[in-house]
């Protein structure tokens, strides 16, 4: 790793020459004739070590070493002092400085003192860089997933989340958006702000207007008191609109005006109110296709779709399983107080060839399912829910442990053909060997003449 270094010096010789000898040394190193200008280079940032002389006209090395300790506490700091200040040298060390030399400067001691002083700085650094890390991993340990789908939506993520952009969360049922709208709202500004939720579709349309923007006192029947509604309660933080696709245009219009201004009023209310919230919203609908049949306003989709994040169905993203199914059944072993080894290779064949339709969701409730119904510390195939196993031979060729070679070919054949409805043409494609090598083996063993004609009937 290459280091770049500040040398600042009123001497012109002695911080050129410092710094020709340091980048003999393999670094970078540029210089600064006073501590103004020390400070201003300082500012451009990526300085991984400074030298500074004490005593310098305009701002002197005791108030550069207290400034760079503000701003960057930590950075390594060598001060130069000439024989007879030495005790201002003790007390920048007291003030922060890692080390101090004399002049004239034995450039031998520099350089060790300088390798010294890069070394523990490698080490803050690469510590740095690990918490960064494990925070960055804390903030998606709720959804699972190391695929090439998933790291791009969490590189959406990233990038979005401290912005104050709207963000429109796509993706069938049960993908997990309201997790990606959690970590939105935790990796942005607003982490210590609230996270309110509101599930559009779950409310009719004169409530969810009065959930949103809350009533005064009589606005409509049963309202015996002033309520705040959601924009209030969410402010300075973030307001997730789950199923923002099925809302009444009424309150699209009102939702778009709280975009667009920023202020709304309570259902009968006349004061203005101003709010300062991040809108994250989520549908499982093609909103797109919602514009053309004029169910959701176009102006309003493009507030919203400020940034897309799409969730992948679980279909798409079947490399997650194994983890998926790994941290489900963990998490409900240790809820029910049951020891797990593991899945039979029939059980988990089945479940990674499922196309999990209620995604993630349809995963999870059916780890909790087979759990529970295991019989012993391995789940199998008959502990798998009913839905699963139904489904479970199709597609699938059984063969039992003991057949031969002659006889699992026999088996494969029949069972292709036979799942092709007799077209011998589909089932030797199927295959994967030549239409005639299939007639050739089936007239061996006396299931046909030979021909190569197409049977549509099952032949077995």
């Amino acid at each position: 790793m290459k280091f770049k270094l500040l040398i600042v010096d009123d001497e012109k010789n002695i911080r050129e020459g410092l710094a020709a000898a340091l980048e003999m040394d393999g670094h970078e190193a540029i210089t600064a004739a006073d501590g103004t200008e020390g400070w201003k280079l300082f500012g451009r940032g990526d300085i991984d070590l400074v030298i500074t002389d004490l005593r310098m006209p305009g701002m002197t090395g005791e108030e550069l070493l207290r400034r760079i300790g503000t701003e960057s506490p930590g950075l390594p700091v060598i001060v130069l002092t000439g024989h007879g200040t030495v005790e201002n040298a003790v007390a920048a060390m007291r003030d922060g400085a890692y080390d101090f030399l004399t002049k004239p400067v034995n450039l031998d001691r520099l350089s060790l003192l300088v390798k010294r002083a890069l070394q523990n700085r490698e080490l803050v650094l690469k510590h740095r860089r690990m918490e960064e890390e494990l925070e960055h991993r804390k903030q998606f340990e709720t959804i699972i997933g190391t695929s090439a789908p998933m790291c791009k939506v969490f590189d959406t993520i990233n990038r979005a989340a401290p912005t104050k952009a709207s963000i429109l969360i796509t993706g069938e049922s049960g993908v997990g958006k309201e997790l990606v709208a959690d970590a939105i709202h935790e990796l942005s500004p607003r982490k210590g702000k609230p996270l309110i939720k509101v599930h559009c579709a779950a409310l009719a349309a004169s409530l969810l207007e009065s959930e949103l923007f809350g009533h005064e006192k009589g606005a409509f029947t049963g309202a015996a008191a002033r309520r705040r509604g959601r924009f209030e309660l969410a402010h300075e933080g973030t307001l997730f609109l789950d199923e923002i696709g099925e809302i009444d245009q009424n309150i699209q219009i009102k939702l778009l005006r709280v975009l667009q201004e920023k202020k709304f009023e309570r259902l009968g209310g006349e004061e203005t109110i101003e709010t300062d919230v991040r809108i994250v919203a989520a549908t499982n609908k093609d909103l797109k296709a919602e514009i053309e049949k004029g169910n959701f306003r176009e102006d309003l989709y493009y507030r919203l779709n400020v940034v897309n994040i799409h969730v992948p169905p679980l279909r798409e993203r079947k490399d997650d399983l194994p983890l998926l199914i790994t941290a489900f059944l963990k998490e409900f072993a240790e809820e029910n107080g049951k020891a797990l080894e593991g899945i039979d290779p029939r059980a988990r064949s089945i479940l990674y060839a499922y196309d999990w339709p209620g995604n993630v969701r349809e995963l999870r409730n059916c780890m909790e399912s087979a759990l529970v119904m295991a019989k012993g510390s391995t789940i199998t195939e008959d502990d798998l829910p009913p839905t699963l196993r139904k489904g479970s031979d199709e597609g699938w060729i059984r063969i039992p442990i003991g057949t031969t070679l002659e006889e699992s070919e026999k088996i494969i054949i029949r069972d292709t053909l036979s799942a092709q409805k007799g077209n011998k043409s589909r089932a030797a494609e199927t295959l994967g060997i030549g239409r005639k090598t299939l007639h050739r083996k089936l007239a061996e063993w006396g299931e046909e003449d030979g021909s190569e004609g197409d049977n549509l009937a099952a032949p077995l």
